[in-house]
């Protein structure tokens, strides 16, 4: 059984409790298989939409519940599914981010057209920032978007679009030209119907997600699904990976926390040398720097959760800190357990063997390690001033 003791920290209120323990039961009966990656998906966003998961992505108004995110909730909901199943943390994270920037800065009426069928499950949403030749840099973004009367058009491609092919609306952000760089970018919601989206390719990697390339030639969309002001899109952007960013961690901290258990229960039923594997001192001090990694891991990303919470206007640099320590730390523990699995460990269909390929691209997607680097040093130095 996983360690529940955390959920006394003083992060969290005895809500955050209650949910914890109504999604534990739900996710101890959330058996999908994967066989059909796209089918799966679509399963997994209809469950959690039926049984209120999906509530937390947006607010009461719409559907969800409470004024705005309570990014504790969010993280305590990636950890619990990923514990359980990559690929249902993956299906409910998505929902969330895919419609972020809609809760955040989108027009009442753009909210009303998405975000009830979002937290039903009956829409599945999509945020295409990526492109072949930037990812980490927006402010290299290279698709534009011309306003033409009431109607904007489109041109470019995205990639590694989490939810591409399968998706009922993409986030799509472009450059219109406002400004240089960064400051000249906008954010649209594109329906997956429009006009001039094509999927281009699907793209398979080591742990099956919906994955594709999208391709956007004379891509028509109303004005009015502009999120945000005209030149704003970095800003939308940011403001959407400050709140979800945290919850990467919280998913990479699921994995490790599962990967330990495994490891746990493998020490103390597998002998080695006429005692159990646990009795032996490398094992031992294998298992203490997991459950020291996953503890570390835990406190930084709830401590960013509950600063955004208290109404911390940016958590830049406690999210960038939980996001780089939580998953570079889980590929670690999940290291570990597969060395203490041995052969077995790397054998398809063994937990931690699924474990291993699910946490590789943590460490990649909404801001590499590297560049979380970057940020948290950018933030220490202005925030010592000078």
């Amino acid at each position: 059984m996983p360690d529940e003791s955390f959920l006394s920290w003083p992060f969290f209120e005895e809500r955050h409790r209650a949910f914890a323990r109504d999604l534990k039961e739900f996710a101890r009966d959330l058996h999908v298989s994967h066989d059909d990656v796209d089918a799966a998906c679509r399963t997994l966003v209809r469950r959690l939409g039926e049984a209120g998961v999906l509530r937390a992505v947006a607010p009461a108004a719409y559907g969800g519940e409470g004024e705005g995110f309570d990014v504790r909730t969010l993280c305590l909901a990636r950890e619990i599914l990923g514990y359980h199943d990559g690929l249902a943390d993956f299906a409910f994270a998505m929902q969330g981010l895919g419609t972020g920037s809609v809760t955040l800065f989108g027009a009442d009426e753009l909210k009303r057209r998405v975000l009830p069928g979002v937290v039903k499950g009956e829409r599945i949403a999509a945020f295409a920032l990526s492109e072949p030749e930037a990812g980490s840099d927006v402010a290299a973004l290279e698709t534009t978007a011309r306003i033409e009367g009431d109607t904007v058009v489109i041109d470019g491609e995205k990639t590694w679009i989490s939810n591409g092919g399968i998706a009922d609306h993409y986030v799509v952000f472009a450059r219109t030209g406002e400004a240089p760089g960064a400051r000249g970018l906008s954010a649209f919601l594109v329906e997956a119907d429009a006009p001039g989206l094509t999927v281009a390719e699907r793209i398979d990697v080591i742990a099956p997600h919906p994955l594709a390339r999208l391709r956007f030639e004379n891509c028509r969309v109303p004005l009015s699904h502009r999120i945000g002001e005209p030149g704003a899109g970095f800003k939308v952007a940011m403001a959407t990976l400050d709140v979800f960013r945290s919850t990467v961690g919280a998913a990479a901290l699921g994995f490790a926390r599962r990967a330990l258990d495994e490891a746990l229960h493998r020490a103390r039923t597998r002998h080695l040398f006429g005692a159990p594997m646990g009795e032996l001192p490398l094992t031992q001090a294998a298992l203490a720097e997991m459950a020291t990694d996953v503890d570390a891991s835990a406190l930084l990303v709830y401590r960013a959760a509950w600063t955004k919470d208290q109404g911390a206007p940016r958590i830049t640099r406690e999210a960038s800190m939980a996001k780089m320590v939580a998953t570079e730390s889980a590929q670690s523990v999940i290291d570990k357990a597969v060395q203490i699995f041995g052969g077995l460990g790397v054998t398809k269909g063994v937990k931690v063997e699924e474990l291993y390929r699910e946490i590789r691209a943590l460490r990649i997607y909404e801001g590499a390690t590297e560049v979380q680097k970057i940020v948290i040093a950018r933030e220490t130095l202005k925030g010592a001033g000078g």
